[in-house]
């Protein structure tokens, strides 16, 4: 197959138009269903978060380059050209080569153009940190991609029909639906197995920015599709009845290598990018190595933080502030507290967007009042906890602001419930204002609602 061959095949074939589709469907969905938001796992905040995010729109584009690939298989049977062509001396799989060779093309420059976007957006964002693992991420796309395009090819070839296209393209989603990931807390579960649900070349949109997928799915995600692609290939070359049969052992000895190499937990699916949680410290104040760009902004802040807090508590203060890397367990999941280290997340509404002094106070009343549910920055409300955190701030500040949640006010009452608390705080002498902040403390650490909301209504004392 020489580049002529090539350029005419893409000039007169599907192959284009299926990798415009693919390329136009991706933007459609980044742009107009996920859109570029705030979360530090967004597909614009980092690079891999970016390579999993364009890797789960193949959910809905790896039936569509399927379908596309059948269509294509279908040329020779609609032009009436197959007995024809099974007369020219050329090898069948020279012939071959050249459609497979330009559909795999236009579908891999389409994902690469839409990875490309994605790129853009994080190369313009404040990231500093390049991971190398997103690579294989976004090449076993390609590669589901364009075996996806041949087997549709060979499967239209080995039954020409009017139906085969669509029917190819409608199995391709149905197998996507039944093998389908979703994240329900920090790792995705499945109705599948874990090891069969890595069989779908999609994978959950990330919602933790610290995970990414182990090197051995990459392994064996490869076997399969590369099983995938022969078979495809096959199929398309092939020329009688026996031929087609025997083209089936690719993908069969694909899928028994894919079982064999896949972990069977999803824990050892996705793992921890260890490079990503190593902590870059300023003294007290620490910060993962992915947010590396924010320690200097932080640790002004988190430092003056602990100097309050050390002039509030004394000896029972925090001596440390440092970036939670313990993964999250899902929506109002349990958080690891401690009473000698400040934890905060960047994706904590009150973190994110706080600054100057209001950073100051968001980590002091992490310090006095922490969290004991995860956060999650697509639930808002101001309640308890920011009542808690802005009633002990104020206390150790000296002056009463209440917390701002994301710019949202909350049910009606809750900050006119955080200044009655901070009324009845400031009428308390000096030794039992300490008591009280304390106490509320002290409920706090132990995730004890029932006592936290007795201390702030004054129904403790």
């Amino acid at each position: 197959m020489n580049l002529r061959v090539l350029r005419t095949e893409l000039k007169r074939s599907v192959a284009p138009w299926a990798g415009f589709t693919v390329l136009v469907t991706g933007l459609l969905f980044l742009y107009l269903i996920l859109g570029p938001g705030e979360s530090t796992a967004d597909w614009t905040a980092q690079w891999t978060t970016m390579a999993l995010t364009v890797r789960g729109l193949l959910y809905y584009m790896w039936p569509v380059a399927v379908g596309f690939g059948a269509l294509q298989g279908l040329r020779d049977s609609r032009s009436r050209v197959t007995e024809l062509m099974a007369t020219v001396p050329r090898p069948a799989w020279q012939r071959a080569a050249a459609p497979a060779a330009a559909s795999a093309l236009a579908l891999a420059s389409a994902f690469l153009l839409l990875t490309a976007t994605g790129a853009a957006h994080v190369l313009l964002g404040e990231t500093i940190y390049v991971p190398l693992g997103w690579l294989p991420i976004v090449l076993v796309a390609v590669l589901a991609l364009a075996a996806g395009a041949l087997l549709g090819m060979g499967v239209a070839s080995a039954l020409p029909s009017v139906l085969t296209p669509p029917l190819t393209a409608v199995a391709a989603f149905v197998m996507t639906v039944l093998l389908q990931q979703s994240v329900d807390a920090a790792l995705p579960t499945g109705n599948a197995p874990n090891v069969l649900a890595q069989l779908a070349p999609a994978v959950a949109l990330p919602r933790e920015e610290l995970l990414t997928l182990a090197s051995s799915v990459h392994l064996g995600q490869t076997l399969w599709l590369l099983g995938m692609l022969a078979t495809g290939f096959a199929l398309l070359a092939a020329a009688s009845a026996r031929a087609r049969l025997l083209a089936l052992a690719p993908v069969l000895a694909g899928a028994v290598l894919a079982l064999l190499v896949l972990p069977a937990e999803t824990r050892d699916t996705y793992v921890v990018d260890e490079a990503a949680v190593e902590l870059v410290c300023d003294g007290p104040v620490c910060v993962t190595e992915m947010h590396r760009d924010r320690l200097a902004a932080l640790a002004p802040h988190g430092k003056e933080a602990l100097r309050v807090l050390r002039e509030a508590l004394g000896e029972e203060a925090p001596d440390a502030v440092r970036e939670e890397t313990t993964l999250r367990k899902g929506f109002m999941g349990s958080r690891e507290l401690s009473e000698t280290t400040v934890l905060f997340d960047f994706d904590d509404p009150v973190i994110a967007r706080a600054e100057g002094d209001q950073l100051t106070r968001a980590l002091v009343g992490q310090g006095l009042a922490p969290n004991c549910t995860e956060r999650s920055s697509w639930v808002g409300g101001f309640g308890m906890k920011e009542t808690a955190q802005s009633v002990t701030a104020a206390w150790a500040l000296g002056d009463f602001q209440p917390m701002d949640w994301a710019g949202v006010d909350g049910l009606p009452g809750e900050r006119e419930d955080a200044e009655a608390a901070w009324d009845r705080l400031a009428e308390l002498p000096p030794a039992e204002q300490r008591a009280w902040v304390t106490d509320l403390r002290t409920a706090t650490l132990a995730c004890d609602i029932k006592d936290r909301r007795g201390v702030l209504t004054g129904e403790a004392f």
